[in-house]
């Protein structure tokens, strides 16, 4: 198992997973979970992206088997320059950048300050980030924050899916946190989502920008897609019609055709690095 140290030493777990089909395309897509999970986040869907790119997924310090440090190292920036350790150590100078939920936050920090490293940029079920964006409402709070662990998860399972897809998948669920992660992690990564703002830096964002989002999505609101869409210079949206938080997974057979033709759309002569080189071999 590779791992990439961050700038404080910590170890980053990673993966990286070569196209599977008879050719793929050369530029590399990097795959970023949500608040509180690791790379099992993506792994009912991770295939429909790897027969057509090398997929590179990743443990969130705090989760899987990267290090779990009880510093105050955990923040949205932070996590961005985690994931170009992870970059440099896979020896990737260039990748597409699919975050997710908390991912989404992040991701829009890596374009923002590593523009030369993102090629495009999907950012799905996510926001700008507090004071601009919208956030879930009291009674979701409420049903998430409530003492009866029960209850607080079958919330966080609605949230995330349909009833009638829940009747018909009991798990395992890899969208409802990593189980192994202990408390002082869970709190640092609760309070570096909720602290993420990045909206005064959101028109920095050079590379070419999809914002896909679920229509019923309560636990990050939808309203906050045009939001992130209007700061974006030439983002696109996607809405993801019946879907809620986990609508990758979910409505997988809409959401992953639909990314995958955005990334493997030919690049305008003027997109930044559209005729460069983009990855090397992963470092042992």
């Amino acid at each position: 198992m590779p791992f990439a140290r961050a700038a404080d030493g910590a170890a980053l777990h990673y993966r990286v997973h070569p196209v599977s089909g008879c050719s793929g395309e050369a530029v590399p897509l990097v795959l970023l979970s949500g608040q509180s999970n690791d790379h099992h986040w993506w792994d009912a869907v991770r295939a429909g992206f790897g027969a057509r790119f090398t997929t590179v997924v990743m443990d969130w310090r705090g989760t899987g088997e990267s290090d779990r440090p009880d510093t105050d190292s955990y923040s949205t920036p932070g996590f961005a320059r985690d994931v170009l350790a992870v970059l440099d150590h896979a020896g990737i100078a260039r990748a597409h950048v699919y975050g997710t939920s908390m991912g989404g936050r992040v991701a829009q920090w890596l374009a923002v300050d590593h523009p030369a490293r993102v090629a495009r940029l999907v950012l799905g079920c996510t926001s700008p980030g507090a004071p601009h964006g919208v956030e879930r409402g009291p009674d979701v709070r409420r049903a998430l924050a409530g003492s009866d662990a029960v209850a607080a998860e079958r919330a966080l399972r609605e949230l995330m899916y349909t009833p009638g897809w829940l009747a018909e998948h009991r798990g395992p669920l890899h969208t409802l946190g990593d189980p192994t992660m202990p408390a002082h992690a869970r709190r640092r990564h609760l309070r570096a989502s909720a602290r993420h703002d990045a909206w005064d830096a959101l028109p920095r964002i050079t590379a070419p920008t999809l914002v896909v989002h679920g229509t019923d999505d309560a636990f990050n609101p939808t309203a906050n897609a045009p939001l992130l869409t209007s700061r974006i210079p030439g983002a696109r949206m996607a809405l993801v019609p019946g879907a809620r938080h986990a609508y990758f997974e979910e409505f997988a057979a809409i959401a992953t055709p639909l990314v995958l033709d955005f990334l493997s759309e030919p690049a305008e002569p003027d997109e930044p690095g559209a005729s460069s080189g983009t990855a090397a071999p992963p470092a042992s």
